[in-house]
């Protein structure tokens, strides 16, 4: 009883640690200037209002960064997935001399442990020459490079599990290898596919670097870059920066809920094969 008892209050702990930050950031964007840091701090009681709510979303244009994150990470996370679904079924599936199938996979997945900052030089000179700099689509190219090789390495652990007997007698059947991978394999890794997307999606939300070096004005500048711009000399707009993060946790919150039911099973899926 003891033992579970213990077990309960570090769960307990824990939960509270992890999400006081989160309740804090909720409870500055609904509080005036004078409460946000008054001492002591007001944890429960305060005058609620929605000042910064239109701050941020109609007097600034959070509504706009808002729009070209959401733009920007849908569109790579599909991009991703579609590319490195087909990559990764090839070298689940196709065996080349010498293992040079298990060596490209390893080769892919390196390029994924390069510090960001090593690429943002040459891929911001690249996009000046293509004249892309400053636009969505720079966005969408990059972080689809970036997430390519996590969905290659994940999606060949999950295609690694289906049995190839099942792919072996659509074929039989008459089904070319491309409606193998639509109409069987594809329907039995639904779950990984749908960890794999939340993944490449939060990394395409957060992502800040690369947008911050690629976008200067709001046309294609993304949240995280939008909010971290009002940190400036003159002061800092507290009230409005937590509403914005208020609002950029609830799509991917959404789309996680969404998929709940697919990503612990997904997660586990292709964890004993490589």
């Amino acid at each position: 009883m003891t033992t579970r008892l213990t077990k309960y209050l570090l769960v307990l702990f824990a939960l509270l640690v992890t999400l006081a930050p989160v309740y804090w950031l909720v409870t500055i964007s609904f509080k005036r200037e004078i409460d946000q840091f008054a001492v002591p701090p007001k944890w429960f009681i305060f005058t609620p209002t929605l000042e910064h709510y239109a701050d941020a979303f109609i007097a600034r244009s959070f509504g706009q960064y808002l729009l070209n994150s959401l733009l920007v990470a849908v569109s790579s996370t599909i991009c991703a997935l579609v590319i490195g679904t087909l990559a990764a079924y090839a070298l689940a599936r196709f065996r080349l001399p010498r293992n040079l199938d298990r060596k490209l996979a390893l080769w892919i997945l390196s390029t994924r442990m390069f510090p960001a900052i090593v690429t943002a030089v040459p891929l911001f000179l690249i996009m000046r020459d293509l004249r892309l700099v400053n636009t969505r689509v720079a966005l969408i190219i990059v972080y689809t490079g970036l997430n390519l090789p996590f969905v290659v390495w994940m999606m060949r652990g999950f295609f690694a599990e289906v049995p190839r007997d099942l792919e072996e007698s659509a074929m039989v059947d008459g089904d070319s290898r491309m409606g193998v991978l639509v109409r069987v394999v594809l329907p039995l890794v639904a779950p990984g596919l749908a960890a794999t997307a939340v993944f490449c999606l939060i990394v395409s939300w957060n992502e800040f670097l690369f947008a911050l070096v690629l976008t200067q004005t709001d046309e294609a500048m993304t949240l995280p870059v939008g909010i971290a711009g009002r940190v400036t000399q003159y002061g800092i707009k507290w009230g409005a920066m937590s509403a914005a993060a208020v609002v950029a946790m609830v799509p991917i919150l959404a789309f996680a809920m969404s998929v709940q039911r697919y990503l612990v099973r997904g997660l586990s899926l292709g964890g004993v094969k490589g």
